[in-house]
């Protein structure tokens, strides 16, 4: 073996162990370690009997953490929480803890697990380990939804006023956010745009849980209960944040096609979403596309990938404005 293959050994070995940081990452988060390191330092043996965990374990998970800087351990022993694990507590302004627990669900992890059978079958794993499709399951286990919904509410929040700020809305007319959630776009865009009204689409049992009724937005919302692939609300703009990537590009038009036909005439559509680079550098669209190849059935998409797709449904990329976040916002309008 040369000494560039002993190399090259050593650094795969390395990253196939990677894996074990997101389990400790979701072990902390499970017993909620963060929320007892608010008011300094504590030893394992303190945090245990927070907890309620074994305080040996314990600490061999504080111990990992620490090497990513999540946690540091002092001579003494003791771990205090860094900024850059801040977010893990419960009560952070924008707490990734529901996140975390969403990313490491055994909904995701399991397919993620199984995802050489992406490449043999060429379809998701998720279906052959759970009898049935990601978002049918998900209809039938109402915890597994829970986290779901909390968790894409937790990894959405820090995104949405960056987001909405970086987009030049009208001063007046109404918004759609298709598929949206608790609201929580909606909410900064109409936080950022007084003289715009909202209406958040979505299905009944998530709209339950919706975040609009505020002082701030009073009079300007209502909400639409309905499914995304048969109609859409009547509206001047329509946003689509993190919907087409969950699913086939046939089905991607039909959610376009089904917008478009309710949108006025000068009407646009925002697709907020990732737009893949077309380079070697890392990005978290190609991370995250790999979690929906295993467990859903989309995918994330490179700019033309969307003009494809909003050709097909009558549509032409008007333009592509980047924000703060990973995400772009893909603005289509009617195409001549």
């Amino acid at each position: 073996m040369t000494t560039d293959s002993r190399g090259s050994a050593a650094f795969l070995v390395d990253e196939s162990l990677g894996y074990l940081f997101p389990a400790a990452l979701r072990a902390a988060a499970a017993v909620g370690v963060a929320d007892h390191l608010t008011d300094g330092p504590r030893s394992p043996a303190e945090l245990a009997a927070a907890t309620g965990t074994d305080a040996r374990n314990l600490y061999r998970v504080l111990r990992l953490l620490a090497t990513r800087g999540i946690v540091a351990e002092d001579p003494e022993g003791r771990f205090r929480l860094m900024p850059a694990g801040d977010a893990l507590r419960t009560d952070a302004p924008h707490s990734a803890r529901s996140a975390i627990l969403m990313n490491t669900d055994r909904s995701l992890w399991l397919p993620a697990a199984a995802m050489e059978r992406c490449l043999t079958e060429g379809t998701s794993a998720f279906e052959g380990i759970f009898g049935m499709p990601f978002f049918e399951h998900f209809a039938k286990d109402k915890e597994t939804a829970a986290v779901f919904h909390t968790g894409m509410a937790a990894m959405s929040d820090p995104e949405n006023e960056p987001i909405a700020a970086a987009y030049d809305f009208p001063g007046t007319g109404t918004v759609a956010d298709v598929g949206g959630g608790h609201g929580g776009l909606l909410l900064e865009v109409l936080r950022h745009n007084p003289g715009l009204r909202g209406v958040l689409h979505d299905q009944p049992h998530v709209l339950a849980g919706h975040r609009l009724d505020t002082e701030e937005t009073a009079g300007r919302w209502s909400v639409a209960e309905g499914d995304f692939f048969t109609g859409a609300p009547k509206a001047d703009i329509y946003l689509l944040k993190r919907i087409l990537h969950d699913w086939e590009d046939d089905q991607c038009v039909t959610i376009l096609e089904r917008c478009r036909e309710a949108m006025a005439p000068d009407g646009r559509i925002l697709v907020v979403d990732a737009v893949v680079p077309r380079d070697n550098a890392p990005h978290q669209s190609k991370t995250l596309d790999l979690l929906l190849m295993s467990a859903l059935v989309g995918r994330e998409r490179t700019e033309s990938d969307f003009a494809a797709l909003f050709a097909a449904a009558g549509l032409r990329i008007s333009r592509i404005l980047p924000t703060p976040t990973v995400l772009s916002v893909v603005e289509a309008v009617a195409a001549p």
